[in-house]
């Protein structure tokens, strides 16, 4: 177990830990997900090349090694120091920079939506359109998120569950459309499919470079990190049905990736509910 180290004359303390199975952006996620919610903490740097982490905090270190021993990660407690003013944790960005990052971001999804819901509907793909509902919750996320910047903790995580609760129902509503499809039977044309779901995807993407420096912010901007990163996956699997629905013929691909896009909403929706300020 790591020493009890407590604040040394005001400044944080910074400890390091190895964590071997941190080698992509999901654990990074699941790490910060553990952490939420700790009044001690300041800030965390990640070095998934290296899969360290870097904790900067106040007081022991001990309940912040607990939280990381429950992940089953193999997060393993190497030393704390003092910080000495010369490494600490990025800077967060103000609230205008926030704002004029989440303008951004409610214009690209707001856009993609539609593109999304016309193309999906003509395409008859049940993909193409559970990505659309994904992208609707997405632009409800920002505009909820815009009216969270600058207020205080209690508003943000109010307005962050809202967009899970949001999030939620449109899941459900994607899956209802996949068992109707599955039933009534589809013609999904897969050119459309992958095209739109290439554009949907470098629109993602896009996001995410916006969000990059400030997923570190208020909850509402690490809900938001959350929902654009479930699209990209969400965009990959969409071209990958496309590309199969075009080889077999069959709408079977294109009803799945459906099914589990809504599920990764459902999943995300847990996850935003689940934020603490």
């Amino acid at each position: 177990m790591p020493v009890a180290l407590q604040r040394i004359s005001g400044a944080a303390t910074v400890s390091r830990f190895a964590v071997p199975a941190m080698d992509c952006p999901a654990e990074e996620r699941l790490i910060r997900m553990a952490l939420e919610g700790m009044v001690q903490l300041r800030g965390l740097e990640f070095d998934l090349a290296g899969r360290e982490l870097r904790v900067f905090h106040d007081g022991p270190v001990d309940d912040i090694d607990a939280r990381l021993q429950g992940l089953g990660l193999g997060a393993r407690w190497l030393d704390s120091t003092a910080d000495s003013g010369e490494a600490s944790p990025p800077a967060k960005a103000s609230p205008a920079q926030e704002s004029r990052v989440l303008k951004w971001l409610l214009g690209i999804n707001a856009v993609m939506f539609l593109v999304e819901l016309v193309t999906g509907w003509l395409a008859q793909s049940t993909g193409l359109l559970a990505d659309s509902l994904d992208m609707f919750a997405d632009a409800a996320v920002y505009g909820l998120a815009l009216y969270a910047v600058g207020r205080h903790a209690g508003q943000q995580i109010h307005s962050a569950r809202l967009s899970g609760w949001l999030q939620l129902l449109l899941a459900l509503g994607a899956l209802a459309e996949v068992g109707r499809r599955g039933v009534m039977g589809s013609a999904p044309e897969a050119p459309l499919m992958m095209g739109i779901a290439l554009l949907a995807l470098v629109a993602n993407v896009a996001c995410l470079a916006l969000l990059a420096r400030h997923r570190d912010g208020g909850v509402h901007m690490r809900a938001s990190w959350i929902f654009s990163t479930n699209d990209v996956l969400a965009n990959a699997g969409v071209i990958l049905a496309g590309g199969l629905v075009a080889v077999t013929g069959s709408n079977y691909p294109d009803l799945a990736i459906g099914a589990l896009i809504a599920l990764l909403v459902l999943n995300g929706a847990r996850r935003i509910l689940a934020l603490k300020a």
